[in-house]
């Protein structure tokens, strides 16, 4: 696409396909980059743990090393995470930012996804020859990233403090059925300033931050709401200066 760069960040076990439902859209109004995250897709893996903030940081001097100093973020599920970290890091790097179906804390996931999280490791990676992700990418060790993801995703962590003091403009977006609990979900609008009063007729106490409930979505499929890319354009087209 042409203009503006966004940059997205694919989830876990998945690279830049993932976002193949919404490419055509996005990029009528901008300048698509794909990044593919530490030992995910065409992204050869390192001697380093999987943290979310090394690839916060690995995303903003990829970002650097192609000439652009200010962008727009992306990012679904674990590259959400990533897009989280890169924006409280890097805050003069990230204009506005789009946080799709993850949480701000470990504990904003439901019990069956910690355990089933907890439980990743090269068993579960077997799976993944009868997956069409074995066959795109057959350089990817895939036993090695199930069992880093699994211990990236064991790990607690809390961002509420710095989550609260983002200033890259924040719109959040979740399916109705997601995989974080919806208390979690208000919790994190509340930190980045909305819920909090009426907006009043003229909508001058609407917040900076925007908040996006999907419906008929569960985790796994958001990607493909029709609905996402109309909202992901017009909230980052949309000039407040509030």
């Amino acid at each position: 696409g042409e203009g503006e760069p966004l940059v997205l960040l694919h989830g876990g076990v998945g690279a830049s396909d993932m976002f193949t439902p919404v490419l055509p859209a996005l990029a009528k109004s901008r300048r698509l980059i794909t990044i593919e995250l530490q030992g995910h897709g065409r992204t050869p893996d390192i001697d380093r743990p999987l943290r979310y903030e090394n690839m916060g940081d690995d995303v903003a001097a990829v970002v650097r090393s192609i000439g652009h100093e200010r962008v727009d973020l992306l990012g679904y599920s674990l590259g959400a995470g990533v897009a989280l970290r890169a924006a409280i890091q890097h805050p003069a790097l990230v204009r506005k930012l789009v946080v799709v179906s993850a949480p701000f804390a470990q504990t904003g996931w439901y019990p069956e996804i910690l355990a089933a999280m907890a439980r990743m490791g090269p068993e579960s990676a077997a799976g993944m020859k009868r997956s069409p992700w074995f066959q795109l990418y057959p350089h990817v060790n895939w036993g090695l990233l199930f069992t880093k993801l699994g211990e990236l995703l064991s790990r607690g962590y809390d961002w509420s403090s710095e989550v609260a003091g983002l200033t890259a403009q924040t719109m959040i977006m979740f399916a109705d059925a997601d995989s974080i609990h919806p208390a979690h979900i208000a919790e994190f609008y509340g930190l980045l300033g909305g819920g909090r009063r009426d907006a009043g007729w003229d909508g001058a106490g609407r917040p900076k931050a925007r908040l996006a409930i999907l419906p008929g979505q569960t985790h796994y499929d958001i990607l493909s709401a029709p609905a996402l890319p109309d909202m992901v354009t017009a909230f980052l087209s949309a000039q407040d200066d509030r």
